[in-house]
């Protein structure tokens, strides 16, 4: 099911008459009266049998289905973390559909905390999202606990969850006002994501919530209520009938150890990611530590897309943008990653307003996006920009090497200077049923594990193919059809050379990036059908044209592009732009993330962790439908 492009609308600090959190949206408090943190523990905690049912447990999932101030999420993480015998992992998947802002959520949060609690409520504001609609991962307590908040009506947000529940919050307003997350299809749609045994509780009791329960498969009974309630309910999931769509079985590898094949920006977003988690990871690649390696890719942009209809592409496009800049926080603001922002230029002066007015229908935070005029574009830049369109204050700068760099100096990473010719399966008795060896053009062993993933771009289909593990009978037809485009990027002189460089990035019709060691990054060109990846006087010029058409004082400085220097390379490229990421439905234990074409730094650390919360067992960071888009197909 594709999403219905819904606006949020973000809630405001208002207050009853008593003082308590309200909501003038659906007249309703966000908690008892008598306490939010005692609701909690009375309603949510011993409804669903904790601390004691997470005891023992390598992770725990809870599902809840009303964030509001937080303080439910609080109280969770805070008994978690005063329980000896918890669970290795918490993962919290929260849906609200008016969250929010980050500065009115601190002031109603600072109002309320015990003593001893600051620091949670201190990790959690640091990593507040935007307010954008979608999925958004927050990883706490050094990663040993998760949130991902569900921004949007649990009506369209809940169906396209993936995850496997072991324990549900249902929270909201009371149904008179709010029917919707009380409803029978929603219901329905939570016991698709409910592990066995799953239990759920709730201060709410009206009839019609018990029933829809029951249908969909809970045992329901009631409990004394908390803060003047007569009753609560409280349900554990025992279906009367077979389920078609249950969650997937958590998968379990004795060795946790995986091959990467290929060191670029998608290998090491995945061996990162791998990493973090505990993995042992082997990533090979022929160019690995190879002297032209220095002379790569200076610098890249990253920029999310924009669409009227928030398509998936563009919705694919923001989740891989608010990953990068979780994932890369380490290396932010310095010589690696720099958040200077970027200006998107409109096509030409009458499609300007047409950009104006998409914004204001998407309603995007300000923080996020924002339409500027040709004087504001220009007065961000430091320089006359051609035209105005939008400026995403985020926008990033990236040294794709030295960040590969970073991300694979994660303890856990062996890189080794070896080209892998072929991959084998193997038998093996592993819990996961399946053992793979990488092997050199020699016939050598470089490595055995139980998981290999393909992130060598184009070169992927031809090593399976070598192995072959080629496609028959129709098989992957999508991830066999990758094409290599050639390409370039032009250095342009960015001192005393007669013209300003950008303070941000600036893009449009290509893009010119700010200084780095005295050259700016222009690009790029796109040639189809090359024999070789290489940069011309041609293509400079053209890089060169396209770059003054955005910053006219390129136009007048007299640059000769026979003097230019640049780099070359290749773009893996699938039918519709969109990578693949995910496990190969034929061979259990081999991977792809593979076909970033020209979004590699957008989907590094987003395709990383869709394969590491794959492999263990937590609730997904993207939504079903798009998870389905980028399959291996």
């Amino acid at each position: 099911m594709l999403a219905v492009f819904t606006p949020l609308t973000p809630s405001r600090p208002a207050f009853d008459q008593d003082g308590l959190p309200y909501s003038p949206l659906y007249g309703d408090i966000y908690h008892a009266a008598q306490g939010a943190l005692e609701q909690a523990r009375h309603v949510f905690l011993a409804g669903n049998g904790l601390p004691e049912r997470w005891r023992g447990r390598e992770r725990f999932t809870v599902c809840e289905t009303g964030f509001g101030l937080g303080l439910t999420f609080l109280t969770l993480w805070r008994a978690w973390r005063d329980d000896p015998r918890r669970s290795r992992r918490l993962h919290v998947v929260s849906v609200e559909a008016h969250p929010f802002a980050r500065e009115d959520l601190e002031q109603l949060l600072r109002a309320r905390l015990p003593a001893g609690w600051e620091d949670m409520a201190t990790q959690l504001l640091a990593q507040w999202p935007p307010l954008l609609p979608g999925l958004h991962r927050l990883d706490l307590d050094g990663g040993a606990v998760t949130l991902t908040l569900a921004f949007g009506l649990a009506e369209q947000v809940v169906p396209r969850l993936v995850l496997r529940a072991d324990a549900f919050f249902l929270d909201g307003f009371k149904p008179s006002v709010n029917p919707g997350m009380w409803s029978e299809p929603l219901m329905r749609a939570l016991a698709r994501l409910a592990a066995p045994d799953a239990t759920a509780a709730t201060w709410a009791s009206a009839g019609a919530m018990r029933r829809a329960l029951q249908t969909a498969g809970f045992e329901v009974e009631r409990r004394d209520g908390f803060g003047g309630k007569l009753h609560m309910t409280v349900a554990r999931y025992a279906p009367r009938f077979e389920r078609r769509h249950a969650p997937a079985e958590p998968p379990s590898f004795a060795e946790r150890h995986a091959v990467v094949v290929g060191a670029g920006i998608a290998g090491a977003g995945v061996a990162h990611a791998l990493a973090l988690r505990g993995w042992r990871v082997s990533v090979f690649d022929a160019a690995w530590g190879a002297p032209a390696l220095g002379a790569g890719h200076l610098a890249a942009a990253l920029t999310p897309l924009l669409a009227r209809d928030d398509s998936p592409r563009a919705r694919l496009s923001r989740a891989g943008a608010l990953r990068a800049a979780t994932r890369w926080a380490p290396w932010m603001d310095g010589g690696i990653v720099a958040r200077c922002g970027t200006v998107q230029q409109a096509k030409s002066d009458d499609k300007e307003p047409g950009m104006h007015a998409m914004l204001a229908e998407l309603g995007f935070p300000a923080d996020w996006v924002r339409a500027v005029t040709r004087e504001e574009a220009s007065g961000l830049a430091g320089c006359p920009t051609a035209r105005g369109g939008v400026y995403f204050p985020g926008g990033l700068r990236v040294r794709p090497r030295l960040l590969g760099a970073a991300l694979l100096s994660r303890p856990g990473i062996e890189v080794r200077a070896a080209r892998v010719a072929r991959i084998e399966a193997l038998q093996a008795d592993v819990p996961s049923g399946r053992r793979w060896r990488a092997v050199d053009g020699l016939g050598a062993t470089l490595a055995e594990a139980e998981i290999v993933v393909l992130a060598n771009a184009a070169q992927a289909p031809r090593l399976l193919a070598a192995s072959s593990l080629g496609p028959t009978g129709g098989e992957l037809p999508g991830f066999f059809g990758q094409k290599a485009i050639a390409g370039q990027i032009t250095l342009l002189p960015a001192q005393d050379a007669g013209w300003r460089p950008p303070h941000c990035v600036v893009a449009g019709d290509g893009y010119v990036l700010p200084a780095v060691d005295g050259d700016c990054v222009a690009g790029s060109t796109y040639v189809h059908d090359a024999a070789r990846a290489v940069a011309t006087a041609e293509g400079h010029a053209v890089n060169l044209e396209r770059a003054a058409r955005l910053l006219p004082e390129l136009a007048g400085a007299g640059l000769d592009p026979g003097a230019f220097t640049g780099w070359a390379g290749w773009r893996a490229v699938l039918p519709g732009r969109l990578p693949v990421i995910g496990e190969s439905p034929v061979h259990g234990g081999l991977w792809a993330a593979s076909g970033y074409a020209s979004r590699g730094l957008s989907w590094s650390a987003l395709g990383g962790d869709i394969l590491a919360a794959s492999l263990e067992g937590e609730p997904m960071v993207l939504e079903g439908d798009l998870l389905r888009m980028i399959a291996w197909r």
